[in-house]
């Protein structure tokens, strides 16, 4: 189901907003990549601290996001990218620019692409099952589930959903299949609900369904991939912020830098985390949160 601009507004929440700000250390005349720019949040912060002089560089894969981050930052000195942030150094070439001052990844999936059941990313959505942040891309979570084979499906949910029941939830997906496809995210959610026994505090299915959408939009790979294109696309004195929402990545940020020694000023040698505040009150989602910054040498 499509949502206006309008009513994901409300939705939007940036995360550790000051935090990020403050070890990107916008310059007023600086060029910036957001290679996350979802619905703007932080694009918008970016924009205040920027001179008449600047200039952002917004990459997203969701076109509905790029659309609405448009239309809520209206400002010249953006340029709107549709395309995978692994590019982030060819984009800039691309836009003419031979090095950029500062670049802002802020990973995972927004809580407007969860609640908009129609796009399949949420536990509840009785429309199929989808899990593309990039409608153009052809794999879908629907095509994993139902015609992947056993061994594949355990392996990806053992490895990019660290899930303790990914050998019992693919046989049980391989076993349900066989009578009828498992369409919807709903379908799927109380499938891995039964080999759980039932409900805790976190979700049965959480694992499983962050498996399927890392895998589905080959997330790691494009995290990699931005990660060593910041290298040739940051200027002398540039910075790379990263906030990440789960292990897998924070490791691979991590190690990005434990190994960049000597190409980066490591600016934080034990990762950010949200507020107590930020992370009860104002911006649940933002409890896993972990930031991390260096500056190109």
């Amino acid at each position: 189901m499509e949502k206006t601009l309008e009513a994901l507004k409300p939705l939007h929440i940036p995360v550790m907003v000051d935090e990020a700000m403050e070890l990107l250390n916008v310059q007023r005349d600086g060029i910036y990549i957001d290679g996350t720019l979802g619905l703007g949040g932080h694009a918008a912060e970016i924009l205040k601290r920027l001179g008449e002089g600047g200039r952002l560089i917004g990459i997203d894969k969701d076109d509905e996001a790029l659309k609405y981050a448009a239309n809520r930052l209206e400002d010249s000195r953006v340029s709107y990218v549709r395309d995978d942030f692994s590019r982030l150094g060819q984009i800039a070439m691309d836009s003419g620019v031979s090095g950029v001052d500062g670049i802002l990844l802020d990973l995972g999936m927004s809580m407007n692409q969860v609640k908009d059941m129609g796009r399949g990313f949420s536990f509840n959505s009785e429309y199929r099952l989808d899990m593309r942040m990039d409608n153009r891309s052809p794999l879908t979570a629907w095509e994993v589930v139902n015609r992947y084979k056993m061994d594949k499906i355990e392996e990806i949910l053992r490895e990019y959903g660290e899930e303790p029941k990914s050998a019992k939830i693919a046989k049980a997906i391989v076993s349900e299949r066989k009578h009828a496809a498992i369409d919807t995210c709903r379908d799927l959610s109380l499938l891995v609900e039964r080999q759980y026994g039932g409900r805790g505090k976190t979700h049965p299915a959480t694992k499983t369904f962050q498996a399927l959408r890392i895998f589905v939009n080959g997330e790691l790979t494009a995290l990699q991939g931005a990660l060593e294109a910041s290298v040739g696309a940051l200027r002398c004195g540039g910075r790379l912020c990263v906030i990440s929402y789960h292990s897998l990545e924070d490791r691979c940020v991590k190690n990005f830098f434990k190994q960049a020694k000597g190409v980066f000023n490591v600016l934080t040698p034990k990762p950010i985390t949200p507020t107590a505040i930020e992370a009860r009150r104002n911006n649940p989602a933002a409890r896993s949160a972990k930031l991390r910054g260096g500056q190109r040498l």
